[in-house]
């Protein structure tokens, strides 16, 4: 089954008709919308990103069946030539906070991976996207310094706060995943805007009908 993780790109989009159900997993509970594909969505119980609680999500998803993650994700840009409005399909990442692991009673040293195959479907579902580069997490839920941000310009190419913990659960938990990106800003000091949730959110807001067709394509062609 195909799984989404929604975040604050699709806060604003029409969603596919499912059913909303509570798994519990042995991390906590989580919820779901289940249907022909599931859905669930990052910041369920209002959590900001430091508090999701990462491990109960994935399971609750590998719980339900799905064996292929599409997470949704707002970024900031790290790199002039990744502009505000641009979707990028990144191929590996990075962390400067821990990531959370299933295996805390046992030795298991998992490969971290994005799936290659899940992300070239994605780029040639979404010809617009910049497929490769580097996701950089960081914990927030503040904004990056600009000292921060000087140093992962150096290693990475786009920035948020979930991605990577994600993606190393669900490899570790045996399910594909791929990520779309969708850049609401550039990073802190390589731009003279104010960062602050409503401009991201504004930002969402305006791509709506964007992010709707995308998701429409995914689930049309990978559910």
């Amino acid at each position: 089954m195909l799984g989404i993780i929604g975040g604050t790109s699709l806060l604003f989009s029409d969603l596919p008709d499912l059913e909303k159900k509570t798994v519990a997993t042995p991390f906590g509970t989580a919820e779901v919308h289940l249907g022909e594909i599931a859905l669930l969505m990052r910041h369920q119980f209002s959590l900001p990103p430091h508090r999701i609680n990462f491990r109960a999500s994935l399971a609750a998803l590998a719980i339900t069946g799905v064996d292929r993650i599409v997470a949704f994700g707002s970024v900031g840009s790290l790199k002039k030539e990744i502009q505000p409005g641009s979707i990028v399909i990144p191929t590996d990442y990075m962390s400067t906070t821990d990531i959370p692991s299933i295996h805390d009673h046992a030795i298991d040293h998992v490969m971290p991976e994005i799936d290659e195959k899940l992300s070239s479907v994605l780029a040639e579902l979404i010809p617009e996207a910049k497929k490769g580069g580097v996701y950089a997490q960081t914990r927030g839920p503040r904004i990056e310094t600009v000292s921060e941000v000087k140093a992962l310009v150096e290693f990475a190419d786009v920035v948020g706060m979930t991605l990577a913990s994600e993606a190393t659960l669900a490899k570790e938990l045996e399910m594909k995943f791929a990520a779309i990106c969708m850049v609401d800003n550039y990073a802190h000091g390589l731009n003279h805007e104010v960062l602050t949730y409503e401009h991201i959110l504004k930002t969402a807001k305006e791509n709506k009908e964007r992010t709707e067709r995308i998701l429409e394509n995914i689930v049309e062609k990978l559910k």
